[in-house]
């Protein structure tokens, strides 16, 4: 993969960020902010292609008519498909573009179709207490009883409760190392999944929409925190079936796997503060308590390095939603 196929990608990822029509400015400052974060690594004038794709709109079509491997195209599908999907269920404008953008790229309907499919299964994972076909239902913290719960007080012990969270940021470190593209979709979802155990287990009801309220409450943009994600991985060589295995990609990795975990953490810190107040917390203190432990969790993050990356070892991407209801 050349710096024209990952410029051409990132392309394509930015323009299904803005394809909803509604990215409000804290979305397009979060997009801007991951453009200048990433620098000018790989080659590639980010901050210069952000401009150009928010003022200038590209042409899809030209912009994939120079990626020549079926290969490249699917990964270019798959990950315009992560980012619609990031925030919640696709609005009408992005299903236009993706209807769009797979005929661009000559993506067979029947391969977009599994694409979107498996996507649709890992976002349901982020918020469903019911199991996936086949398996046993997750055993780690029992869901709080139908009656008799007290708002504000955990059903679970707080060593459960700190089990439960540092799981969940192990687990998103090491999907950060895998380089395939389900894995990278499967983050948010999971950071969802949290969001959304932690209220439960304090006696409210949830459904995903709630955990994703909060989590931009705290300022996490899920749309611009998948394209950094996967911007990450391209620079790396690491993102699809075309760009290598764990092994090459685990040193340029490192860092962005860190921050995945610092994140996931610091959000699940946050949600735990949350719900154990009676939710008394308002967005100005959410921000500023995730702030501060979003630095704490970065500290944290170098200690559990060879824990997660033997976690990465050890996930079955084909099983990435029963992954996901384990937490």
């Amino acid at each position: 993969m050349n710096d024209q196929d990952k410029r051409a990608i990132m392309t394509v990822a930015l323009c299904a960020a803005f394809a909803d029509g509604s990215n409000d400015e804290r979305e397009r400052q979060a997009l801007q902010q991951v453009a200048d974060a990433l620098g000018r690594e790989g080659g590639i004038d980010f901050p210069a292609l952000y401009r150009d794709v928010l003022l200038g709109k590209p042409d899809v079509t030209q912009v994939v008519a120079g990626l020549g491997s079926p290969e490249l195209r699917t990964l270019a599908y798959e990950m315009a498909v992560g980012v619609c999907d990031a925030d919640g269920a696709r609005v009408q404008g992005e299903r236009d573009f993706l209807a769009g953008l797979a005929r661009a790229l000559q993506v067979a309907p029947a391969a977009a179709q599994a694409i979107d499919q498996q996507a649709k299964t890992v976002n349901d994972a982020g918020a469903t207490d019911r199991p996936a076909p086949g398996t046993a239902p997750a055993a780690s913290v029992a869901s709080p009883p139908a009656d008799g719960t007290v708002l504000g007080r955990a059903s679970v012990s707080t060593a459960e409760m700190d089990r439960l969270i540092l799981n969940a940021a192990v687990t998103n470190a090491a999907l950060e190392l895998l380089p395939e593209t389900l894995a990278s979709m499967a983050i948010i979802p999971l950071q969802v999944r949290l969001v959304y155990r932690i209220g439960k287990l304090h006696g409210y009801p949830m459904d995903s929409s709630n955990a994703k309220d909060f989590i931009a409450t705290l300022g996490v943009g899920l749309t611009s925190q998948y394209v950094e994600q996967l911007g990450r991985k391209l620079l790396g060589g690491l993102l699809g079936t075309v760009a290598g295995g764990i092994g090459r990609g685990l040193g340029h990795q490192a860092a962005s796997s860190g921050l995945t975990f610092a994140t996931t953490y610091a959000i699940g810190r946050v949600a735990q503060g949350y719900y154990s107040s009676g939710r008394t917390l308002d967005a100005q203190s959410l921000k500023a308590t995730f702030a501060s432990l979003l630095a704490e969790a970065r500290g944290l993050a170098p200690g559990y390095r060879q824990q997660i990356e033997q976690t990465a070892g050890t996930i079955d991407a084909r099983n990435i939603a029963a992954l996901i209801r384990q937490i």
